[in-house]
């Protein structure tokens, strides 16, 4: 895909940013699909990288007041202490914007450095201020990984979850329903139009920086989770389940195929999750995963050439950059544009 459309979407992508700006004022031009009406997956949205820091929102709930497609949370489980831990340097405490809120009313009134039943209070909180709200995709990168043996692995953050945020969260039982996998079930129907799933959070799950760089870790929270997805269908409890594994870093091909090793978790992938210019420059056929429903995750967006700003470029370039990696088939694409709402809350037809 990225091949045989880069000579076109240099030309196009000017003149689509004048729509995405028309659009992200609240008047899509003549013609254009709704979103709302489309499948999750047929639509471009653009996400906060580590959403949860003081650097780029005071709070969470700003966070979530901004219009973007998808947060970014970072996890420690290991090292010290017994809890879920949010923070991007600091593995031993919480370092973010969350405040543990019980209502609206607390959303920016309580302490903040809460752990990740914090950040998922808040989350629920908003949600519930919010009835109707956008579908927002909550990234978690696992620092370190899960931490099973501490009591900090895949079962017990399910029930961490679901306790938070119950009905408000969209799980991957809900897209298998009636299929064996979630690759079946994407393939065969698809994902929920937008409007389906209003009012919903989902979450995907990729290995963290930590993880990948640890010579001791072999499981890794990509391989790990996808068990656990296997193995819950396997006796049938999906439904206890709570997040989408994501396929990590861009690579041509199908990379689960060479990824993992057991072929019975590649089905429970339908998230893939990686550098924007990879996808953009590396060979990669994205068209691949638009035709098979997945969801793709660009990221550092603002990095794909010609570069651009990743805090503060102007509007007219960051709608420009959403224009060109939607025709990329981006389903979500994240940078650090915090200060852009009207970019972030910007969603068009992908591809």
């Amino acid at each position: 895909m990225g091949q045989r459309k880069r000579t076109v979407v240099s030309t196009v992508a000017s003149g689509v940013g004048l729509a995405l700006l028309t659009m992200a004022a609240g008047a899509p031009p003549a013609g254009a699909a709704d979103p709302g009406s489309l499948p999750y997956s047929a639509t471009t949205g653009v996400g906060v990288h580590n959403a949860y820091e003081k650097s780029r929102y005071t709070h969470f709930a700003d966070a979530l007041d901004s219009g973007a497609a998808l947060l970014e949370l970072d996890v420690w489980t290991n090292f010290s202490g017994s809890t879920w831990r949010v923070a991007h340097n600091n593995p031993l405490g919480n370092d973010n914007n969350c405040v543990n809120a019980s209502t609206a009313a607390e959303l920016r009134s309580k302490p903040r450095n809460q752990s990740l039943a914090g950040c998922l209070a808040d989350l629920r909180a908003w949600h519930d201020a919010n009835p109707g709200h956008r579908p927002i995709l909550i990234k978690i990168e696992m620092k370190d990984g899960f931490a099973a043996n501490l009591g900090r692995g895949p079962a017990q953050f399910d029930a961490l979850v679901a306790d938070k945020l119950g009905d408000a969260l969209y799980r991957p039982g809900e897209l298998a329903a009636g299929y064996a996998t979630l690759d079946e079930a994407v393939r065969a129907r698809g994902w929920p139009t937008r409007d389906a799933l209003a009012g919903r959070f989902l979450i995907h799950l990729i290995p963290g920086t930590v993880e990948e760089s640890n010579p001791f870790d072999s499981l890794w929270t990509d391989r790990e989770y996808a068990t656990h997805l296997r193995d819950l269908a396997a006796s049938g409890r999906l439904g206890n389940a709570v997040a989408f594994p994501a396929v990590h870093r861009a690579e041509a091909g199908d990379p689960r195929t060479t990824r993992y090793a057991d072929a019975s978790i590649r089905p429970w992938f339908v998230v893939f999750d990686g550098d924007a210019s990879a996808y953009v420059s590396g060979g990669i056929d994205t068209d691949w995963y638009a035709a098979r429903n997945y969801l793709l995750v660009m990221t550092d967006a603002h990095n794909v050439a010609p570069a651009i700003s990743a805090t503060r470029p102007t509007e007219r370039k960051a709608l420009d950059r959403v224009a060109l990696l939607a025709a990329e088939r981006a389903s979500v694409l994240t940078s650090d544009w915090s200060s852009l709402p009207s970019v972030l809350s910007t969603v068009v037809p992908r591809g």
